[in-house]
């Protein structure tokens, strides 16, 4: 490509926010979390390796900006080393082995007739079964596209 078009280009880029040293270790606590989640199938393992995660964050806490920067480099590091192949996902989330196994119907497909019942549902559910809203974004309504790649709805 050349230097025009990458100039373009960076123009209508999104600019990631710039996260305080705070903001970063948490995220990586957070990330760190998930994915010994996703290593530990029994809950007591992972309360047991969860307790040694945060003592080894704990004992870190209160060191040198230089030194801290470097713990989160090699925090990152060790995070990407450890990441696991497979990871857990809820099971009606997707990506999940549930993901839309069971959709429910549309009301005009089980009610033909047009005799919905007073107890019949008045909501509408989004694939991840969240209730469709306008104002938060999460329609749903008609075709979904999902991202089997970042297991997300798109």
């Amino acid at each position: 490509m050349n230097t025009a078009f990458i100039a373009a280009g960076s123009q209508y880029k999104q600019q990631l926010p710039q996260l305080t040293h705070n903001q970063q270790v948490a995220k990586l606590y957070r990330h760190s979390l998930k994915v010994l989640g996703s290593w530990a199938v029994d809950r007591t393992v992972f309360i047991e390796e969860a307790s040694k995660l945060r003592a080894r964050f704990d004992a870190n806490r209160n060191c040198a900006p230089d030194k801290a920067n470097r713990f989160l480099r090699e925090g990152k590091e060790e995070l990407q080393e450890y990441t696991h192949p497979d990871p857990y996902r809820i099971p009606f989330m997707p990506g999940g082995s549930m993901f839309m196994r069971n959709p429910p119907l549309p009301m005009d497909v089980c009610f033909p007739d047009g005799d919905i019942p007073a107890d019949a549902p008045k909501v509408t559910l989004n694939p991840d079964m969240s209730i469709c809203k306008e104002e938060t974004g999460k329609s749903a309504v008609g075709q979904v596209l999902v991202d089997f790649t970042s297991k997300s709805m798109a």
